[in-house]
């Protein structure tokens, strides 16, 4: 089971090209791995390094770290939360895949038996 205290902490790094980064808390040692699809606020999902925090840590193994944050949202501002169910709004949460079986097998080439 998951302790999903928030903790408050600063932004040791963030990579926003490849869209995580390094949260440090006096309760996550080591730091807390965290990605931008957890981070909670309208618009751009990014943060800015030494920018204060609040997250919510769960103990992971994620690229070396102990932690992992399951939420993000700057220390100034309340997180916003978009329900579940909104994704299904947006063509970007959604794909279709379509895989068609030949009936018989191609009449060139080497056939294996």
């Amino acid at each position: 089971m998951r302790d999903l205290r928030a903790t408050t902490g600063v932004v040791r790094a963030w990579y926003g090209d490849h869209g995580w980064g390094v949260l440090d808390s006096p309760d996550t040692p080591g730091g807390c791995w965290a990605h931008m699809s957890c981070v909670l606020v309208e618009g751009d999902r990014s943060l800015e390094v030494g920018q204060e925090v609040v997250f919510v840590p769960e103990a992971a193994d994620q690229d070396g770290y102990a932690f992992l944050a399951v939420e993000v949202w700057p220390a100034d501002r309340e997180p916003v939360r978009v329900p579940a169910s909104s994704y299904d709004a947006h063509d970007a949460f959604r794909s279709t895949l379509t895989i068609v079986w030949d009936d018989e097998p191609p009449s060139s080439g080497p056939v294996r038996r």
